[in-house]
């Protein structure tokens, strides 16, 4: 059987066109190239390389070893890289957070499909809101967090793109305008509103689509539970563009309408710790569960289509 070392001094000298060449690239004495060419000439029984005064360079029989080799060596290497990701997955601990709705929707399925197939691959999840998160996950107490933005990007995090969370009005099911099926956000200057905290990214985004649609919008009552969101809606004390996400339940007294021409999106991402741009090896549980992520958030989409 070849020996897998000698065929590697065999395409460096190869490359290098001398034995001295290849020792300095390899660490080797030349000496010792010398030596594995000449144990490696012995096994196949045939003259690999031609000596001359200019160096080295193979005969046919080493050009056919060293092709063969390039292939040997590459499938060796995949074969140590997924035994290095299997050797990951056999323990440890995956650290995650996540916003309420997707921890409700997204995040459940993904955990159990992350657990069928790496049982042993500890998993954590703790639950805030992108802007109590984010920080925590550039501060390295996080492996991977859910998150949403609306156009604006976190510098410090990478982040890979989910899906689109579209925003939907949510009525109570007696309002004047409930039997329509689209509405345009200009209809409903002068209603009274319900969003969520003052500080939080989607009611600053609700009010930016209000000055958009020309209106200042009369916000009567804050939550950042969407359940009580629906509930104070459904009580009539005033209307709400609630996310798709968060409208997984939706109240028999509540009626929910697209918005024209389009709908306002959040855009969820799993984020990860390390500057936009920057090479980060990423370890192998958090790979998985990013694929799984991905696999997760294309399966919603395709069941919304």
């Amino acid at each position: 059987m070849l020996n897998v070392a000698r065929l590697r001094v065999l395409r460096e000298v190869a490359e290098r066109g001398s034995f001295s060449a290849a020792a300095d690239a390899l660490s080797y004495t030349q000496s010792a190239v010398s030596q594995q060419i000449a144990a490696l000439e012995a096994e196949t029984g045939m003259t690999l390389l031609e000596r001359g005064p200019r160096g080295v360079r193979l005969t046919e029989a080493g050009r056919t070893l060293v092709e063969h080799t390039e292939g040997i060596l590459a499938r060796l290497a995949a074969a140590e890289e997924e035994l290095a990701a299997l050797a990951g997955l056999r323990g440890g601990q995956l650290r995650m957070a996540s916003f309420p709705t997707a921890g409700a929707t997204l995040m459940p399925v993904a955990i159990a499909a992350f657990r069928a197939s790496y049982p042993e691959v500890e998993l954590t999840l703790a639950e805030g809101e992108p802007e109590e998160i984010a920080p925590r996950l550039g501060a390295g107490e996080f492996d991977l967090a859910l998150l949403f933005e609306f156009g604006e990007t976190e510098a410090d995090l990478k982040r890979v793109e989910l899906l689109e969370d579209p925003l939907y009005l949510a009525l109570p099911r007696g309002h004047r305008l409930a039997r329509k099926r689209t509405l345009r956000l200009g209809e409903l200057r002068g209603e009274a509103w319900v969003q969520t905290s003052q500080s939080s990214p989607c009611a600053r985004h609700v009010v930016r689509s209000c000055h958009a649609a020309g209106f200042e919008p009369n916000v009567a009552f804050e939550s950042d539970d969407y359940q009580t969101v629906q509930g104070l809606v459904a009580a009539g004390v005033g209307v709400a563009l609630i996310p798709e996400l968060a409208l997984s339940v939706v109240r028999e007294d509540v009626v929910v309408r697209t918005l024209s021409p389009s709908p306002p999106v959040r855009s969820v991402i799993a984020a990860l710790p390390g500057r936009l741009g920057a090479s980060t090896r990423l370890t192998p549980a958090v790979s998985a569960m990013l694929r799984i992520l991905e696999e997760t958030a294309a399966a919603r989409h395709r069941a919304a289509a």
